[in-house]
């Protein structure tokens, strides 16, 4: 645990109030709360860039306690907007690290709290639902909070996705790889790319904002929708390129928000879900195979399970054996196919991997 003694406050949109300490940076920040259920792989979900505009409830009752390790990461930074938890550690055991989460998270400007009761947190959000909130540890009153939070946007609606894409094309992979794919970044994990690169991969990643003939002038084998975050139905830019794209008719792979995309671009609409999917052990169905996954899930937005059903462009692929949400689609007719989980699961197990290969062999 910190050794903290610096007081710090967790106050939710509906006026629930929770008392903690300070943990991170001192100050005061805000977003939608959310939580996920891992045990493990905390600093890879911090910098997760699906994560931005959130404030994260960590489940696991210790976080941080094998530190931070310069490796472990999805992105440049951490995206999350906030941390909370029950034990925050400052004290490590991993000879490998090179240091502490208090450090980690005070070089990254995040606000945290510990020593909340998490257990009755999250069973409050479960019920509840996904809702804004404000952690301060900079000595605000309850009331100054309640204030703020009235300036707080609601994540539905919210583009967020051209706000942590890449700002100028790069590449990943061996310029002499068989298969060239060019890739939408929205928010696109390191792991993602390292995944395909594996494969004999050479991608191209592109900007949230780049007109589809330039993502085509790569002349690319196949292409590939990121993950990120906010609000899809909020992207009709990204949404009109991805439509445009389909008339090359090349191999398409959309993971998580680009699932929900490629889903938009073929008049599927998505929803914003009751608390969301997070954690490292979600069952999934493959339902061409018969067979289940244990999968890695990170999103607050679905696609429609009835207007898909009712489709007949689409055929449903894959089912979440928790609540029968989408979690993959197919375009019948066309090398068109996503997923809503994250199958280079980073952290989480390599159930399914598999799609990077089908992704690469239609290619």
């Amino acid at each position: 645990m910190s050794h903290s003694s610096q007081p710090a406050i967790l106050l939710l949109e509906d006026g629930h109030v929770f008392h903690g300490y300070a943990f991170g940076k001192l100050g005061t920040t805000s977003g939608e709360i959310c939580f996920n259920t891992g045990m493990t792989g905390y600093q890879e979900v911090f910098t997760d860039p699906s994560y931005y505009g959130q404030v994260l409830i960590m489940n696991s009752v210790h976080v941080g306690n094998y530190g931070v390790l310069d490796t472990d990461v999805e992105s440049e930074s951490v995206k999350i907007r906030g941390l909370i938890g029950r034990n925050l550690e400052e004290l490590f055991s991993r000879m490998m690290a090179q240091d502490t989460l208090q450090s980690y998270l005070e070089k990254n400007n995040i606000v945290g709290i510990e020593g909340v009761d998490t257990r009755a947190l999250v069973t409050y959000i479960r019920t509840q639902g996904a809702m804004n909130c404000i952690i301060s540890s900079d000595g605000k009153s309850v009331e100054e909070l309640k204030a703020i939070m009235e300036t707080v946007p609601h994540m539905g609606g919210l583009e967020l996705a051209s706000k942590v894409s890449t700002e100028e094309p790069y590449f990943i992979g061996n310029p002499d790889a068989p298969k060239k794919v060019s890739v939408l970044d929205f928010g696109c994990k390191r792991n993602i790319l390292h995944s395909m690169a594996e494969r004999g991969v050479y991608a191209k990643v592109f900007p949230a904002k780049t007109p589809a003939a330039e993502v085509l002038a790569f002349n690319p084998d196949g292409i590939f929708i990121s993950n990120g975050p906010g609000d899809p139905a909020a992207m009709d830019y990204a949404i009109d390129t991805i439509k445009e794209l389909t008339k090359a008719e090349k191999p398409m792979f959309g993971i998580c928000l680009g699932h929900q995309l490629l889903a938009l671009a073929h008049d599927i609409p998505t929803y914003k879900m009751h608390h969301g999917h997070r954690g490292l052990n979600h069952p999934v169905k493959n339902l061409l195979t018969g067979k289940s996954e244990i999968t890695t899930q990170n999103h607050g937005f679905g696609v429609d399970p009835e207007a898909v059903r009712k489709a007949d462009h689409i055929e449903i692929t894959h089912v979440n054996l928790n609540d029968d949400s989408i979690e993959g689609i197919r375009v019948k007719n066309k090398p068109f196919f996503s997923v809503q989980y994250h199958p280079e699961a980073t952290p989480g197990p390599h159930d399914s991997r598999y799609l990077f290969d089908q992704f690469v062999s239609m290619m």
